[in-house]
């Protein structure tokens, strides 16, 4: 990145912004919603993936253990007005993270080590579509529920492989954990979830020598800071919503995720 424009520096920085507020307001997205606009600035994927491999570990984490913490006070207050509340199951669901990671982590490893023959445009074409269908079904107010292990756990290894391949897994991991994790506890699951899947890829940077961008992280960062607390601020009235609203909120998101990953796909 040392030999970029300034105006492509200044792109850059309003784009990890823009992830950063998609990545705090939604729980997913960040990568898929940013990636595309970074690679009209500058086509070389690899230069942008250890970035934002970065950022998800620093948010992530900072994430969940923030909603760790207004948890308990949540469930503190309630325990003493003598009223039960939901914050009492805690801001993550680790029993349904066990068993989805259970299924996830041998095709993600397959992903990271590219031993499929699959091209990957083809796979990652193919969850986007399947992705798409589960958004019109939450718009519509008809969440598509499969009551179907097979199917659930399909998902949830393409989802695998293809955030091994790259990082742009969400969409469909997101649509199994939408329909069986509490809401109050999705956002905070997944970004646990995506802690453990990025640092695995960030296994695979080093052992492949890719460089990590580290100097670029002191103004990086800020950036999607910036970018985080806007975010944070929408993800406050998305758990105020009903929850009609909230899974038409959510199929939105999911149909524009799908839309910029079918560009950046066959288009970029």
């Amino acid at each position: 990145m040392e030999n970029l424009f300034w105006w492509q520096y200044a792109l850059i920085g309003a784009i990890f912004i823009w992830s950063g507020f998609v990545r705090s307001g939604l729980g997913f997205g960040g990568a898929v919603l940013a990636l595309p606009f970074l690679l009209l600035v500058k086509n070389d994927p690899l230069l942008f993936l250890p970035i934002i491999s970065i950022h998800l570990l620093v948010f992530s984490s900072w994430i969940a253990w923030q909603g760790s913490r207004t948890t308990k006070q949540q469930a503190k207050l309630a325990a003493e007005r003598g009223e039960t509340s939901q914050e009492a199951q805690g801001n993550i669901a680790w029993g349904y993270l066990k068993k989805a990671l259970s299924i996830m982590i041998i095709p993600k490893l397959i992903g990271v080590f590219g031993l499929l023959t699959l091209p990957g445009n083809i796979v990652t074409g193919v969850i986007f579509v399947i992705v798409a269908v589960f958004a019109v079904s939450y718009i519509l107010n008809k969440p598509f529920y499969t009551n179907n292990k097979f199917l659930d756990t399909i998902f949830l290894m393409l989802g695998g492989y293809v955030s091994g391949t790259s990082l742009i897994g969400a969409p469909l991991i997101v649509s199994v954990f939408a329909t069986k994790v509490p809401r109050h506890q999705l956002r905070d699951t997944l970004f646990v979830l995506w802690f453990i899947l990025v640092m695995i890829k960030m296994v695979s940077f080093l052992i492949a020598d890719i460089d990590l961008q580290l100097i670029h992280q002191l103004w990086l960062l800020p950036c999607a800071l910036l970018g985080h607390v806007f975010g944070q601020k929408l993800h406050n009235r998305i758990q105020k919503a009903e929850t009609p609203v909230f899974f038409q909120f959510v199929g939105w998101a999911l149909l524009i995720v799908c839309g910029f990953g079918l560009y950046s796909t066959f288009m970029l």
